[in-house]
């Protein structure tokens, strides 16, 4: 196993730049580090911890050029969704440095046999997060800022081929005022991740990736008795009634399925029509789709960046060749086209059935799932068919039976009516299934890694 990693230009194939692997021995030192700058900052006023919390988001701003820049290079996401991404950034920790300290607040009651109760938010230590590529930013804040805003230490894991963004993360954190080794960067393989989560000062574990990733983080903390939250995959349904605004269900599924080069959790994954305006349905999104022009993350008109790596095209291409196979035909796209860089085009597989990777599984990359469906029970029945549970969407003029069927028939932690959202700072964020559990965002996620302290005075 090499001891260094390299980060790859995606639009290129050229390397960027390499880092050196931290040895076990420094990576146990940096978590005793970790820790030692919790027991400071835990004992900081919460109003002073916001302070530096609304910094930081301040400094997202100011560095949202090059980090936006450094984020393409890196991962290959278009120029200007990494500045949306980072204004997100700013967004949760505008949201966090606001409403923080009243999430925390200690709740006093009444005890039913006489005698008071007081229930106190209390920080418990150090947390790792174990994060993905796909924002390399976002997926780090939502954590790391809640956490730190509740007096928890951070550690983080990320990706490989977004080191830069990690240390970048980290430079602006302490540019902001964060104390020295409370926020800790950890460059290492899979092996001495395991002694992380293993470490007695480690009290919670926050994983953000595949189900088979969130499986084995999960069996690894729960051994050690570590309480986790898995933010897993998903292949959510967009479902489209018989009395959808057609225009803007094609516009919105198109938008949900190639956003962020269709590289995202949450992305709009499988496209379930009535049988009642399928054809006009399948008419405009195959045409929209097929005009989506992919080219140079950095260039302004370019709607569809590079998939992250070389092996991501390699599977979502090989998981097309096989829904092929068995039964599924290419309405646009599926080829892998000439020229450097690990470009794939936006594609739709029509006939997708049950047995085909475009039905079971997670399309982690710019390729629609067309699914017909009788009718309304039918689509609702479909989009429930998987193991995932992550986020969804309706769309209809009623917005009340909208609402309805989100409410009492889709079995997912997220479900948009009429449109396609990301991430919103006062909403939870998280799934069900094999999408994971625990929540963020929302005055959530600032609980997941607290002490809930019960005082009772009898």
């Amino acid at each position: 196993m090499s001891d260094k990693i390299t980060t790859i230009n995606p639009a290129t194939g050229k390397d960027i730049k390499s880092y050196d692997l931290m040895t076990e021995e420094q990576t146990l030192q940096a978590v005793e580090n970790c820790h030692k700058a919790f027991k400071n900052w835990k004992a900081t006023p919460i109003e002073e911890r916001g302070k530096i919390i609304k910094k930081i988001g301040e400094k997202f701003k100011e560095h949202q050029e090059e980090f936006a820049q450094l984020m393409t290079e890196e991962m290959g996401k278009l120029f200007k969704h990494g500045k949306q991404e980072l204004d997100l950034c700013a967004g949760i920790c505008e949201y966090t440095a606001a409403t923080g300290a009243k999430e925390l607040a200690n709740e006093e009651k009444e005890l039913q046999n006489g005698g008071k109760g007081i229930v106190s938010y209390d920080p418990i230590g150090v947390i790792y997060g174990i994060q993905p590529w796909n924002y390399p930013a976002y997926q780090v804040v939502r954590y790391s800022i809640v956490n730190l805003m509740a007096g928890n230490g951070i550690l983080l894991k990320h990706a490989g081929n977004v080191t830069g963004s990690a240390l970048k993360l980290k430079e602006i954190y302490e540019e902001a005022g964060l104390p020295k080794d409370l926020f800790t960067v950890l460059i290492i393989d899979h092996d001495v991740s395991e002694k992380v989560i293993e470490h007695d000062l480690v009290r919670g574990v926050t994983f953000t990736g595949s189900s088979s990733g969130g499986s084995k983080i999960g069996e690894q903390a729960g051994k050690n008795i570590k309480k986790t939250v898995l933010e897993l995959g998903s292949n959510d349904a967009y479902i489209v009634l018989e009395d959808a605004d057609i225009e803007l269900a094609v516009k919105t599924c198109t938008r949900g399925r190639i956003y962020n080069n269709g590289e995202t959790c949450i992305a709009a994954k499988r496209f379930i029509v009535v049988d009642a305006v399928y054809e006009e349905f399948k008419k405009g999104f195959v045409e929209r789709m097929s005009n989506i022009k992919h080219g140079d993350p950095m260039d302004e008109n370019s709607q569809l960046g590079p998939m992250a790596r070389k092996d991501l095209r390699e599977k979502i291409h090989n998981q097309v060749k096989e829904s092929i196979e068995n039964g599924a035909e290419v309405l646009c796209g599926g080829e892998i086209p000439d020229g450097d860089g690990y470009y794939y085009p936006s594609t739709v597989l029509g006939n997708v059935t049950p047995g085909q990777p475009a039905y079971d599984d997670e399309l982690f990359g710019p390729v629609a799932s067309l699914i017909k469906a009788k009718d309304q029970d039918d689509a609702m029945r479909i989009a429930n068919d998987s193991r995932f549970g992550l986020g969804g969407g309706i769309f209809s003029k009623d917005e009340n039976k909208a609402v309805e069927l989100a409410q009492n028939h889709f079995d997912t932690g997220m479900v948009f009516i009429n449109s396609f959202g990301l991430a919103q700072v006062d909403m939870p964020f998280g799934g069900v299934k094999d999408s994971g559990f625990g929540r963020e965002h929302g005055g959530f996620g600032i609980k997941e890694f607290v002490n809930v302290k019960g005082i009772s005075i009898l």
